[in-house]
């Protein structure tokens, strides 16, 4: 099945809505820190480096460590940029049920994004969905 784009008032109906659901937050520790969906996971797909942004090398392996190919996952970003890159990495992985939202946490796309959407914030994070517990 083809990666699903969705609008974030799309992404915030199927997080409400689809109890088994996994929400994957590719942005990286600190921009997840600030603020995120409450029971998104952090999987960052680029690291803040000294000069800028570094891909994580461990970023297939650490979904695969945690999630099942036949489960439904949405992924998100900042801007929708990395989480389309995230979703195409898991679909070559063979990840079947991916949903891409398409303006990410503060907009992008033609898309207002997850906080001027109305979507639900925090920056608690529930155990066990921080980088750091996911990470291999």
């Amino acid at each position: 099945m083809p990666i699903q784009r969705l609008s974030t008032p799309e992404a915030i109906a199927k997080v409400a809505s689809a109890g088994n659901l996994v929400h994957i937050d590719v942005r990286s520790v600190p921009e997840f820190e600030a603020g995120h969906a409450p029971n998104a996971y952090n999987i960052p797909l680029m690291h803040m480096g000294p000069g800028g942004m570094v891909p994580n090398p461990e970023f297939a392996a650490e979904v695969q460590a945690h999630f099942k190919q036949d489960q439904e996952i949405l992924v998100s970003c900042k801007a929708g940029g990395r989480s389309a890159r995230a979703a195409a990495v898991l679909e070559g992985l063979g990840y079947t049920r991916l949903l891409d939202q398409i303006g990410g946490w503060g907009g992008g796309n033609g898309d207002a994004g997850w906080v001027a959407g109305g979507g639900a914030s925090t920056t608690s994070t529930l155990p066990g969905r921080d980088h750091a517990s996911l990470k291999r």
